[in-house]
Parts: C-alpha cells; structure tokens; sequence
C-alpha cells in the first residue's frame, strides 16, 4: 500500500522532533542570543520531576482575541451579557488581576506557551517568527502521556499554519484569519489537510473542539488548547447577534479629557488621540468609537456560546467536575482610557485580561483571587495539574493552589515591556513595573515623561506621581527592580525587526491633526537652570 502524502498526527508530532533537533542547533551558529528554553529538540526536553499525590487531570484551556478584563457579566459590565463566562467564575474562581508580558498577540501567546517573559522568548510582535527549537508546555505533556489538541489562532508568524510542536491534533489558518470565509478557495489546515473555512469562525472552531472531545481516546488524559480569533478586529458579531446592543447607552465609556500637560500626563499619549489608536481617528475611519464598541460586545457573544457548547459536551462525557479549565484574553484593550483604542500601552486596560478558573472537584467556587498573576503562569498551572513540576527556566509558576492557599508567597513585580513597531509608529518602546500597589512606566528613546502611579487610589491612571517628590523613594525603587528583571538574560539589549508593510501613521485635520501636544509641566520651567555655560 502506498504511504500516505498527508501524516497523520502521532506521525506529525514524530516529524516536528526531527526537525526541531536540526533546527536546535541554528540559533547557536546565528549567535541568536535567546534563552536556555531555546534551541533543544523535543525528545531532549529538560526533565520535569513528577509531583507527589497529584493525579493527572484533563485541562481544557479557551483563549480569546483582544478580549478586556471587564467584559464579562461577572466582571460588572452594564450590558454585556456572558451567562458561561460568568458560570466558570460561579463554580470555580474568577482571577482579577490577571496581566500579560506585552499586550499583542503574537507576544502575549509566545509567553503562554513557553512561561517566558517575552525579552526572553524573542516574540516582540506580530511579524516575529519563533526561534527554532523553542519549547512549548504541551511538549511535557505529550512526554507525560498527554493526547493534545492545538484549535484555532497561532499567529505567531504568519507565513504558515503548519501543526507546532507540542500537539497531536491540529486545526489553524495563517495570520489573524477570517471571520468569514474571504473566498470559496480559503482554507483552514486540518492535520496537514486544506479543508475549507464553512462558516462563522467562533463556531466553526468551537465545532472542531468539541469533536474533538466526542471521538478522542478516553484511555490517556487530554489537553484542549481552543484559540479563538474573537473578538479581534474587525470586529465581526455572528448573524444571530447582529444589532443585540444598538440602543444601549454607552455614555460611561471615558473619552481621556481628563488629560493634560500640568498633570503630567506624557506628550505623546495625548498627540495619539488623533491617530490609529486614538479616539479621534479610530483606525482611520470616521465610524466613531460607540459603532466599534457596539460590534465588540455583539462579537462576545459568540464566544461565550462556545464556552458554553464546551461545557456542555463536559458533562455530556461525565468529566465536567473533575476537568480543570481555564479562560483568558491574549492582551487587554482600551476603549477610550487616556483617549486610546486596542493595546500595546502599559496601561491596566491594556495590559490586564480576564482570567477564570474552574474544577469543582478541586477547589470551592465563586471567591475571586487577588493576586497578581501572569500569562506566563498557565503553562506552569497546567503542568501542575497534569502532575508535572514547573521546569527551572520558566519565569512563571503555578496558581493552581491559589484557590485552597490564599496565603501563599507569590509574586511582588509582575515585568511588562513592549517594542516600538514602525506599523504603528505612535506607541513607543516602553518598560513597566507593575505590582500590587504602585506601577512604573519608562520610556526608550523618547522626549517625554515617565510615569508612576498609585493603582489604590488612581485605578484609572490619571495623576502621574513621577515627579512628585514625596514618591520619589518609590519610583527609585521600582526602577531598580524593573532593570533587574529585564537585565536577566539579555533583555537589556533592545530588539528590533525589519519593518513590514506599510505605517499608519495618518492623523486627521479635522480632529487638529496639525496641531501637537504641550510638553508635560515638570518639562517647562520658567528661566535658565544653567548658569555656567561658556
């Protein structure tokens, strides 16, 4: 009998070893500064030691596109409605002070998989390819005895939606995809096989999740990782939710007026209201801000249908109490805070995402946690529930005890950094430090103000302490811990790519696009300081 040209997935999983221990040795001889999770064949993966009494358990993890840390009903949203979103954190735990390395895509997902921060995974934005013989959690799991599944988004280059290292089953498209199919010939890869894209793409890749989990083999214990493209832009409700919220008041969505030099609020964030990613000029449509937050709630919905269709097949397979599932957002997003759309910025809407948690079986439900924790804790937390300890050169850890241990030591300072990319040229470099009480933000190559805030009583980041004296103790102190972290494995060396596609970089006349920002009032002074020049 003929081989067959299409690898079923055990093979593919076989072929990705291969080549990832050719590819292991290509950073080296590039002189890729990358970390020590870098450039090691699967089957050569650094022992994980098992933990004592843990049971291996299944994990479903659901992540979502560009989804904020309050749209969710359970979250207080006025409107918005999550019926199974606001179950997860009913029955198990909602995690409200969850935050990302870098508040874009192919970052915030490259930290997921490798429990890295991103100066030390390389994946500083959307047009970065993984370095080779990079290792993703699900690799320990498939070593532990796991059957994987990888269902949706990848984005973490964009040239190809071949299956990754770490899975046994694979459905993805190239890029960001497709809400709906763009032609009759688009399609997605289904294990190596093009398949066309049918319909709406949240229930399509819902559909492939939970056939998944009605055909798989009950005798291993399974991991669901179902990426979805919602609610990224542009935002795309499904036909059944079109017009849900047209006649809801949205009135209490902040517009940045609030902003100004003698707060000292940065130059550049208030020239980047009339921008891409400003309010103002809203990708560069004349729209407005309510039609777009209109189409971002509608487009939720869908996603909390799927949620609910994977619940439900759950206890259709008697597993549902027993199975620990997770759900996050990718990165925040900004609807009119500091007078910005999407991401990227340190700020809280940008930066923090939502979290929930669920396994009835191990922990009570329904009392939020507190703690400040990271995308680069899943994989960690998912390792810890397969029974596996966290391998020594990941950055995150486990928050699976968290729930039972409220008490524990955890985390102080949680590492934020973002790379200037000349797509979108108007959000610079910067370094944030964020902890439970106070956040620091500087800037690289930049005429403009750091900033600091007081999160306890300034949540929405209005009054910069920076150059406030009685602070100053404060910001020192933040500072000095924040180049610690990013000095730890090459962070202090600024990445750069080079730039692809085209710059947004159009402001609008009728919005004062020809007129630029005051400096900050700390920058201003009134006569000469130097009295010594010669």
């Amino acid at each position: 009998m003929a081989a067959s040209p299409h690898p079923r997935p055990k093979e593919l999983s076989n072929m990705q070893t291969a080549l990832s221990l050719v590819r292991s040795f290509l950073p080296a001889l590039l002189g890729v500064a990358i970390s020590g999770a870098v450039g090691q064949a699967a089957d050569e993966l650094p022992q994980t030691p098992k933990r004592d009494g843990v049971e291996p358990r299944n994990v479903v993890f659901i992540l979502t596109d560009d989804h904020r840390f309050d749209a969710m009903g359970c979250a207080g949203h006025p409107f918005l409605e999550t019926p199974n979103l606001d179950s997860i954190a009913a029955n198990g735990t909602h995690i409200k002070n969850a935050f990302v390395t870098t508040s874009l895509c192919s970052p915030s997902r490259a930290s997921i998989l490798t429990g890295l921060y991103t100066h030390k995974h390389r994946v500083i934005d959307n047009n970065r390819l993984v370095p080779d013989g990079t290792l993703f959690f699900p690799q320990y799991l498939q070593r532990a005895g796991y059957d994987t599944a990888f269902v949706g988004k990848w984005h973490m280059g964009g040239h190809h939606d071949d299956p990754r290292p770490g899975f046994d089953h694979w459905v993805s498209f190239r890029g960001q995809g497709n809400y709906l199919p763009p032609g009759p010939k688009y399609t997605l890869n289904v294990n190596g096989e093009r398949v066309k894209q049918k319909g709406y793409i949240t229930d399509e890749l819902t559909d492939y999740a939970v056939d998944w989990l009605k055909e798989r083999d009950d005798d291993e214990p399974f991991f669901l990782y179902l990426s979805h493209k919602a609610v990224h832009s542009n935002f795309t409700p499904a036909e059944r939710h079109q017009g849900r919220y047209a006649d809801e008041d949205l009135s209490f969505l902040p517009t940045g007026k609030e902003l100004s030099a003698d707060k000292n609020t940065p130059r550049w964030v208030r020239d980047q209201k009339n921008s891409w990613h400003g309010i103002d000029f809203s990708y560069h449509s004349d729209k407005g801000l309510d039609y777009l937050y209109r189409r971002y709630c509608e487009s939720v919905l869908a996603v909390d249908d799927s949620v609910g269709r994977v619940l439900q097949q759950l206890k259709d397979m008697g597993i549902h109490d027993d199975t620990l599932i997770i759900y996050m957002g990718d990165n925040g997003f900004m609807w009119g805070e500091h007078g910005l759309i999407d991401k990227r910025v340190s700020y809280e809407a940008s930066i923090r995402v939502p979290m929930l948690m669920q396994c009835p079986n191990l922990f009570d439900g329904g009392q939020p946690i507190e703690n400040v924790v990271g995308n680069i804790d899943v994989g960690p937390t998912i390792l810890h529930a397969a029974g596996l300890q966290t391998p020594e050169y990941m950055d995150g850890q486990s928050f699976l005890d968290l729930p039972n241990n409220r008490d524990a030591d955890w985390r102080k300072y949680f590492l934020y950094v973002y790379y200037w990319e000349k797509n979108f040229p108007q959000t610079p470099t910067q370094f944030a430090l964020r902890g439970d009480r106070f956040k620091y933000i500087t800037y690289y190559g930049l005429w403009d103000t750091d900033e600091l805030y007081d999160l306890q009583t300034d949540p929405d980041e209005l009054n910069n302490l920076i150059h406030d004296p009685d602070y100053k103790s404060v910001a020192k102190e933040m500072e000095d811990q924040l180049y610690a972290m990013l000095g730890d494995e090459g962070g202090m060396d600024i990445p750069m790519n080079q730039p692809r596609g085209g710059s947004n970089n159009k402001r609008w006349s009728e919005q004062g696009g020809s007129d630029a920002a005051d400096f900050p009032k700390a920058f201003v002074v009134e006569e000469p300081i130097n009295r010594n020049a010669n």
